[in-house]
């Protein structure tokens, strides 16, 4: 017999150990439009905002829009946008229903509806997940065609706003870029341009892109995990999510109308994110791509694995050495401490963070994780060692074959151009030559610089030759 799929008539005969949204969501109303419903967003913004439901502020349910995949849609929608939130640490386990995601819907063929969402008086806040791929210069002309990136609709909406005499609503990127509100905000004024100058300038005026930072360790979910989900609990969820106890967003304090009581709900908003978001960026991301290239090469499957390898873990500590020289102290934000945090994270054995799923899009990944402070180090004279070997690693990853000589998948959108940058290069230098020429992925002056490609090559002719275990325990 088939186990009944979560739904909001089930919410009220919810197993003992499973607590539902705590709200009547008939009651809440759409105030977020949110694009990219993955898992992340799940674990993360959607999780804060059904808190701020569950106080009493029923304005802020969100409307989740998919720029790619139809999949969230076909997760969420048979389940009236409920999904459940597991929370796994040392300490322990908690399980929810969360509630405040009110509907998905896809938005290829969908355009007009999407646009209508976001240009209605009720939408104060669009958010974005969309990941480093998502933040792309329209090229459509948008006087004529349906736009064809997540800029172009923001600006084609704020367009219906302004002509229907509506305040813009507050643009809230939540990728892992630097900086990311003002790259949004770039590509969005770009975009309005091309619709009517005079809309530039008035989303310049009115409109408000606050940078922020999220973090939260948001493994994908396996099959085994929904099948775990449906022998322990007695139902079907195919949004559930697994996640840690933590979670930390720090926005900046900056809208362009209503926001809700972020405080509240244990967000931070700060005058400036940067120090935040650089931190986050060349410590956490920064050593998940390390971990992700060196321990899959190693023979390690999930983050906990290979950071309880001591070599390995010495390692990380010597890149966070490395990039703790390029960051800007500010109050309420102490490195050693978050470090510390950091480790303990990474040896949840509960989360089961695959490596793999880490070492995803690394080509776009590579240039605020690791790139931006190799350059800063350079400029200032000093040694790269340990990001060397993270950029080695992944020169090394992009030949598609393991240290046993068993075949994968690099699943990158830049795999096909860097395997053939690849195919003709013999030795090691050749290879790094090859790669870092690439100028969509490389900034010049690390292309240019002689010290940064002897660095790289000789951490890739160790990789090459001895394996990923012995070069990690020479350089430690």
């Amino acid at each position: 017999m088939s186990l009944e799929r979560l739904n909001e008539a089930m919410v009220g005969r919810l197993p003992g150990v499973v607590a539902g949204p705590g709200y009547d969501r008939t009651y809440a109303q759409m105030g977020v439009v949110h694009i990219g419903v993955g898992a992340f967003h799940r674990a993360h913004q959607a999780a804060f905002f059904d808190d701020i439901l569950r106080a009493g502020d029923r304005r802020w349910s969100i409307i989740g829009l998919s720029p790619r995949s139809p999949a969230a849609e076909q997760a969420l929608r048979p389940q009236d946008g409920l999904y459940t939130l597991i929370e796994r640490s040392a300490r322990g386990e908690t399980i929810r229903v969360r509630g405040a995601i009110q509907s998905v819907a896809a938005i290829a063929g969908r355009e007009r509806l999407a646009l209508d969402v976001m240009a209605a008086p009720r939408t104060h806040l669009v958010s974005l997940t969309i990941t480093e791929k998502g933040y792309v210069r329209e090229t459509a002309d948008l006087r004529k065609a349906v736009p064809t990136t997540t800029a172009g609709f923001l600006a084609t909406a704020l367009e219906r706003r302004r002509a229907a005499n509506l305040t813009p609503f507050t643009v809230l990127s939540c990728d892992n870029l630097d900086d990311n509100g003002a790259r949004i905000r770039a590509l969005t004024l770009d975009a309005a341009s091309r619709i009517d100058p005079g809309l530039a300038t008035w989303i310049e005026r009115n409109g408000a892109f606050p940078a922020s930072m999220v973090d939260r360790i948001t493994p994908a979910t396996t099959p085994e995990a929904r099948r775990f989900l449906e022998n322990r609990l007695g139902y079907r969820d195919e949004a559930m999510v697994t996640t840690e106890h933590f979670r930390q967003w720090v926005i900046e304090d900056r809208f362009a109308g209503p926001r809700p009581d972020f405080a509240a709900v244990g967000v931070q908003l700060v005058a400036d994110v940067i120090p935040w978001q650089t931190a986050k960026l060349r410590l956490l991301n920064a050593a998940h791509s390390a971990l992700a290239y060196l321990g899959a090469l190693a023979g390690f499957a999930t983050v906990d694995e290979a950071i309880g390898w001591p070599p390995l873990r010495a390692h990380i500590g010597r890149l966070w050495d490395e990039a703790t020289t390029t960051l800007s102290p500010t109050a309420g934000l102490d490195i050693d401490a978050y470090r510390a945090a950091l480790l303990k994270r990474f040896e949840n054995p509960h989360l089961r963070h695959r490596l793999t799923q880490i070492a995803m899009d690394g080509s776009q990944k590579l240039p605020p994780r690791l790139l931006a402070t190799i350059e800063q180090r350079l400029a200032a004279g000093e040694s790269i060692d340990a990001l060397s070997l993270a950029i080695a690693a992944w020169i090394r990853w992009q030949l598609g074959v393991d240290e046993a000589g068993a075949r994968f998948e690099v699943e990158d959108p830049r795999a096909a151009d860097l395997a053939r940058a690849l195919e003709g290069a013999n030795t090691a230098a050749e290879m790094v030559a090859s790669v870092v020429a690439d100028k969509t992925i490389f900034p010049r002056p690390l292309a240019r610089s002689p010290i940064f490609a002897r660095n790289i090559g000789h951490q890739l002719e160790g990789l090459l030759n001895h394996g990923a275990r012995a070069t990690v325990e020479r350089l430690t």
